[in-house]
């Protein structure tokens, strides 16, 4: 990666600090170090030394356009939602937390030295820096299956069970009691067995495969990764506004529901419910880490679509 300073040359900043940040939309080649003013703790928000912080589907999106509506970028852009880290300032209004604590959470620009996070819980002592760089996927996991009313005696059919999204739901659905289906590449079978859920593997014939199982009424669909046709994941719920896409923004025509956040979001909610499964080992992150300086390697893998871990940005 072309680094326009060294990490250390960005900490001499009076009031700076370094950040991985973007001057024009595109692949992971235009990602570079930079100077950015240094982040301060608002109302309501926290900031953390960065240990850790994930790469995410949102980040090579934003990276490379797909969000702006062809509009150009303005400014610069920072990247990363969310950070593992110690808190080192405290906003006003903020209770529960002090400076020197771990935590986790989401924010904005997190891919840092420095973050300010919005929503976070602590860090059990037993878990990883890298395990618990976890906010943006444990926010969307609780949300679908908060939508979905998913509770102890449930039957849950996840498309893409052993995604990010997919593995972290499927192990909060089975912490409730729920049965989880849950579909995968041939390669990935076992995996989903590891994580609790009954695999199937997706494709064509995939809907076949799941009516044949011996589960009774499914009562709720997630598709995580928008590739199955949504008439299909329909056919399996007992009503389309039981299915539930992040990924697929056609599925309301349908009468499937979509969600991307929002006013669906209840982030500190989720991060409390995955610190508690992250201490009593219910939640199980596999991930592989990076160093900051290998940030292009590490967007490059999440771009094809090909991950078979968390990918985590260290310092």
């Amino acid at each position: 990666m072309q680094r326009s300073l060294t990490q250390a040359d960005a900490r001499k900043g009076l009031n700076n600090v370094w950040t991985l940040q973007f001057s024009e939309y595109g692949g992971p080649e235009v990602i570079k170090f930079g100077e950015a003013p240094e982040p301060h703790a608002g109302p309501g928000q926290i900031r953390i030394k960065v240990k850790a912080a994930s790469v995410n589907p949102a980040d090579w999106k934003y990276l490379t356009g797909m969000y702006a509506q062809g509009k150009p970028l303005e400014g610069t852009g920072y990247l990363g939602y969310d950070a593992a880290g110690v808190v080192d300032e405290v906003g006003d209004g903020v209770t529960g937390v002090a400076v020197g604590d771990d935590v986790f959470g989401r924010g904005n620009a997190t891919q840092a030295e420095y973050a300010v996070l919005d929503a976070w819980a602590h860090k059990p002592p037993s878990v990883d820096w890298a395990a618990a760089a976890i906010g943006v996927v444990a926010e969307a996991a609780e949300r679908v299956l908060r939508l979905l009313g998913v509770t102890s005696g449930s039957t849950l059919f996840i498309d893409g069970g052993a995604g990010g999204v997919g593995s972290t739901a499927t192990q909060i659905a089975k912490a409730r009691g729920a049965t989880v289906i849950a579909s995968a590449s041939e390669a990935r079978q076992d995996y989903l067995r590891e994580i609790g859920a009954i695999p199937v593997v997706y494709g064509e014939g995939m809907i076949d495969r799941v009516k044949a199982l011996d589960v009774g009424k499914i009562d709720a669909v997630f598709d995580a990764v928008g590739k199955t046709p949504i008439e299909d994941l329909i056919s399996l719920a007992p009503e389309p506004s039981q299915v539930v896409s992040i990924a697929n923004f056609a599925a309301a025509a349908s009468g499937a529901r979509v969600t991307g956040g929002s006013t669906d979001s209840q982030p500190m909610k989720a991060l409390a419910e995955a610190a508690e499964l992250l201490e009593q080992g219910k939640l199980v992150i596999k991930f592989q880490t990076f160093p900051f300086d290998r940030a292009v390697e590490a967007y490059q893998i999440s771009y094809s679509g090909h991950a078979r871990s968390k990918l985590v940005l260290v310092p």
